[in-house]
């Protein structure tokens, strides 16, 4: 009985490795995914931002403003046209009221063009993009600062007691060179974005995998603390990192289902 038992009992233990260790080399033997599709898969994924036609609508609608602001302050406020046709246009309320009320007007929709560019740079952000935010971080908040700088030196010259012409021309003084600053940084803004949606590259991680040739020393490496490295930058290096490795896996995982499904 003692002989036979071991005899027995000795089998179970390689068939259940032996069935474990098929199903795992059936795993491993399989076709490999290449880099360079997972990388194009990226590619294709790619969203781009919406954000370059509000800027131009926006530097459009600000040069309309202040086109306006000087044909009112020329034919309104300076009197240098028909005072009956500004009386038509414009009723009772004074020329320099209007270029004011223009102005809070203004400055409300880059208030708006700044709250939905921070929330698409946002959506950039999470999708692993963070140079990109980087770059564009002070800049997409240039045109509020601009606009708010401006609308404190209007404020200046209305508690100032001036004359009205020499009122007039400080006002659009101030909306010029507001104009000169705001709209550059708009444009430059608008090609920095376009430039990033026509290169419809793919996330930072991946670009850095790519270039090291997926070593996870040089990754490790980049996204770990370093001496000189603040910590900021190194839990924001490490969220990148976990987004990426999300989308790494959601790949991985519609990749292995459709060769499972071929085969």
């Amino acid at each position: 009985m003692d002989s036979r038992g071991p005899a027995l009992y000795a089998p179970a233990g390689p068939s259940v490795d032996l069935s474990r260790s098929t199903e795992e080399d059936s795993l491993v033997d399989g076709p490999l995914i290449p880099a360079d599709a997972l990388h194009s898969a990226i590619r294709r994924n790619f969203q781009s931002v919406p954000t370059p036609g509000h800027a131009g609508l926006l530097s459009v609608l600000h040069v309309v403003y202040v086109v306006l602001s000087m044909c009112v302050a020329v034919l309104c406020v300076l009197e240098f046209g028909q005072k009956d046709v500004c009386n038509n246009i414009l009723g009772n309320v004074r020329g320099d009221s209007v270029i004011v009320f223009g102005k809070v007007c203004l400055w409300v929709l880059v208030l708006l063009f700044t709250g939905c560019v921070q929330h698409h740079h946002n959506q950039a952000r999470s999708r692993g993009y963070l140079r990109f935010y980087r770059q564009t971080q002070g800049l997409k908040h240039l045109p509020l600062t601009v606009h708010s700088a401006g609308n404190v030196l209007l404020l200046v010259v209305l508690a100032v007691r001036l004359s009205q012409t020499v009122q007039t021309y400080m006002l659009l003084s101030v909306l010029g060179l507001e104009l000169l600053i705001a709209v550059p940084c708009l444009l430059y803004y608008t090609v920095q974005v376009m430039r990033f949606n026509r290169e419809r590259a793919a996330p930072d991680v991946s670009q850095e995998e790519h270039s090291h040739n997926y070593s996870v020393t040089s990754l490790t490496t980049e996204t770990g603390f370093r001496e000189g490295s603040s910590l900021e930058e190194v839990v924001e290096k490490q969220a990148d990192l976990i987004e990426y490795l999300k989308q790494h896996n959601i790949l991985l995982s519609k990749r292995l289902l459709n060769l499972t499904a071929q085969h």
